[in-house]
Order: C-alpha cells, then sequence, then structure tokens
C-alpha cells in the first residue's frame, strides 16, 4: 500500500506516521506538509532515512504545488491530517483556518478524483458538533453546530468529502476524534502546555474556572482508529473516536502536578475564550461495534508516560517553545 499523508510533521500526523512505519511493514508513505508553526520535522528524525517514507515540503491549499506529486505517484490512499487546529489562533486570524481547512481539502479531494486514489480518510475533530449539557454523547448523528471559526472550517471539510461520496461516488470516510494527548504534541496545547510549565516552575493558566470537560484519548489509540477506518471503514460513514474518559481542566491539571510533585499553587485562573464549549463527550460505540476498535491505554499509565517522555525530552520541546526548531528542516532539508 502507498499513502499519501498530509499534515504529517503536526502532532498526530507524526504520531500516525511512526505508527504506520512500525506497525505495517507493508506500507509506503509520503508525508506532504506546509511546516507552519505546528509542523516539526524534529518529530519525525528517527524515521526519515527510512526508505518507505518520503517528505515533501508543500502547502495543501496550493493545487498547483499538489498536483506533480499525485501525477509522479500512484496513492492508494490519502489520509488528510493537515488543519489549523489551534482555536484560540482561529478567534484572532480565521481566514488562514478556511484556507487551509476548507480550500486544502477540496483541493485534495479533487486530486483524489482525478489520479484515482482508492480511498480518503478526512481527519475531523468533536468540536463540530458544538458543546454538550452535563449529561449524554456525541453520537455521528449529533447534528452539527460548531462554535469557533476552526471548528466551523473543520465542519465545513466534512460537509465536503460527504458531497463527494454523494456526487462523484468518492470512497471516502470521516474521522471525529476526542482530545488528543502523549508524544509531541505542540506546547500551546493544554496537557504539554501544563506539564512543561511545571517541569520550569512557571505559572499554569487556567480558563475561567476550570469546570471545562473534555474526553481524552492516547494519540496512539487514535491512529489506530485511523487505520481501522481506512481499512474497514464503509465509504460515506463518520466514526466518532473517543476514550470515555472525561476530566474537568481544573482536575486534570491538579493531577499533572501530584505527578510532577508540583505544587497547586502554580495554578493561575485567567480570562475565559471567548465561546468557549462547556462540555464534550464521544459516543464511540459505532467504531468498536463495527471496526473493532478498541484504547489500549489506560489514563493512568498514558498519562504518566506523557509526562516521562516530556520529562525525558526537554531539548524536544524546549526548542519548540523558543522556536529554534523551525531551523532544524533549513538545516536538514535547505527548506
Amino acid at each position: 500500500m502507498n499513502l499519501l499523508v498530509t499534515g504529517g510533521a503536526g502532532f498526530i500526523g507524526s504520531n500516525f506516521v511512526h505508527y504506520v512505519l512500525r506497525e505495517h511493514p507493508g506500507v509506503s508513505l509520503v508525508n506532504v506538509d506546509a511546516l507552519t508553526y505546528c509542523g516539526n520535522l524534529e518529530n519525525l528524525t528517527t524515521v526519515e532515512k527510512n526508505p518507505r517514507y518520503r517528505f515533501i515540503k508543500a502547502d495543501i491549499a496550493d493545487y498547483e504545488a499538489l498536483e506533480p506529486l499525485f501525477q509522479d505517484t500512484r496513492f492508494d490512499a490519502v489520509i488528510n491530517f493537515a488543519a489549523e487546529t489551534h482555536v484560540d489562533r482561529s478567534i484572532t486570524g480565521p481566514s488562514v483556518f478556511l484556507r487551509t481547512n476548507i480550500v486544502g481539502t477540496q483541493n485534495l479531494l479533487d486530486l483524489s478524483l482525478k489520479y484515482n486514489v482508492n480511498r480518503f480518510v478526512q481527519i475531523s475533530t468533536d468540536e463540530v458538533y458544538g458543546s454538550l449539557p452535563e449529561t449524554g454523547a456525541f453520537t455521528e448523528e449529533t447534528p452539527l453546530a460548531p462554535n469557533s471559526p476552526y471548528s466551523a472550517s473543520k465542519a465545513a471539510a466534512d460537509f465536503l468529502v460527504r458531497a463527494y461520496v454523494h456526487t462523484y461516488g468518492m470512497n471516502a470516510v470521516i474521522t471525529r476524534c476526542s482530545n488528543n494527548y502523549g508524544p509531541y504534541q505542540f506546547p500551546e496545547k493544554l496537557i504539554p502546555l501544563m506539564i512543561t510549565n511545571a517541569l520550569e516552575d512557571k505559572q499554569l493558566p487556567i480558563y475561567g474556572d476550570g469546570m471545562n470537560v473534555r474526553d481524552w484519548l492516547h494519540v496512539e489509540d487514535h491512529c489506530r482508529a485511523v487505520w481501522a477506518a481506512l481499512e474497514k471503514g464503509k465509504s460515506g460513514e463518520v466514526y466518532n473516536i473517543g476514550g470515555s474518559n472525561e476530566w474537568h481542566n481544573l482536575a486534570l491539571v491538579e493531577e499533572l502536578l501530584r505527578i510532577l510533585n508540583k505544587p497547586e499553587s502554580l495554578i493561575t485562573f485567567v480570562k475565559d475564550r471567548p465561546g468557549h464549549d462547556r462540555r464534550y463527550a464521544i459516543d464511540a460505540s459505532k467504531i468498536r461495534n463495527e471496526l473493532g476498535w478498541e484504547p489500549a491505554y489506560d489514563f493512568a499509565s498514558g498519562l504518566k508516560q506523557t509526562v516521562h517522555w516530556y520529562i525525558e525530552n526537554k531539548t524536544w520541546w524546549r526548542r519548540v517553545k523558543s522556536g529554534e526548531y523551525q531551523s532544524y528542516y533549513k538545516e536538514q532539508y535547505g527548506l
């Protein structure tokens, strides 16, 4: 199998690249990434010389840059991780989210049709469903009600995929996942920000009252679910992926401090994010029952493993926080 993975230098994409090259020896892949601020080739140093792996710097919103790749390589499937994902940045600058998440997805769909790609997997998010009350969970039938420019752009991309299935007969599936955690996560996100700030004895900023609820899933479990959707998912279907593992933000940060043996006095509450969704929760029974996927990580051990990874990889996240990581691809690839 020959795969095109877009956004493979980001957090989830790079973990997927590692997963595929480790667990599926018959698969080769091309990683296309624009290397914006959250794309980091240092995530992939251990695989960059693997003969089954190739990196191409390109922007999925640039059709002319992508087409030669489809012309030169016969892809069996496209897995689209490439996206602008940071909600705060979408609030202050939404236009780039529309360009990457909507136009970029359309380009990939058009090229996949034109060059007869067998399978298209769109990586979406539970945020397209909006916010939940204190009970209940998102199912694949929950109406979409995005509340940020980020989630609105992802919902639009999902609708495009659905339209290409029904209009053109494209073989495509959509996955919608809850919050991920694990190695290589960009330290603007909650868990790595709290871990790295605590390791430096800096303040840990928590939005509002800290009672926002998220469902957490280890990134490798997400990668395994994406592979299941790629191999066995039914075209036109959506598959929710979640850990059934809800935590209030404040309780999660307190647990991280306990693991790190750091004082709760590091916690500071800051003004809430505009339009901040109160609660997300995923009903993942469909992918469990139809595709046979189950999460392998329990949260207690997965969180401790993640904390340990950031302790052992201080050079990695310090280079990210300082911006030095962006020099890596210039040095290694001449980009």
